[in-house]
């Protein structure tokens, strides 16, 4: 359950931001990336690397605000500090051992929805279902 309800997760945020309409969701998710950058400032695990993790990740949720593509780039960055700290032993929420290794399989889901350029899931789920067959073509 440990590895599933992350995906889960992942998958609830882009739904639930689905129901934020452009440009306010990229802007959101810019500053949501942003957020999660700064996410383990107070923890200190890495010391000084963690500010230059935090500027890293501010610049790129900057370019967020314009540009789905970084803000994809942006949960990745984290993904890869979500790891670092799993293996270190200094995880997101100190009570809790593994939640570093449940934001590093949750976030990749959120950039791939940032990577498809953060589509409304709703939309996409609707339109689906309005498809037209495909006319056959009679010889």
């Amino acid at each position: 359950m440990q590895y599933v309800a992350p995906v889960g997760i992942g998958v609830l945020y882009a739904l639930l931001m689905s129901l934020v309409r452009e440009p306010h969701r990229r802007r959101l998710n810019a500053l949501m990336v942003a957020g999660a950058g700064a996410a383990y400032l107070s923890g200190g695990g890495l010391g000084g690397w963690e500010f230059a993790f935090t500027a890293l990740v501010t610049y790129v949720a900057f370019r967020g605000l314009e540009s789905w593509t970084f803000i994809g780039v942006g949960w990745l960055l984290h993904t890869a500090w979500d790891i670092v700290h799993h293996v270190k032993g200094n995880p997101i929420i100190p009570f809790a051992h593994t939640s570093s290794l449940g934001c590093a399989i949750c976030d990749p889901v959120i950039a791939l929805w940032c990577l498809w350029g953060g589509p409304s899931l709703i939309d996409v789920l609707r339109d689906r279902g309005r498809e037209e067959p495909r006319a056959t073509m009679v010889p």
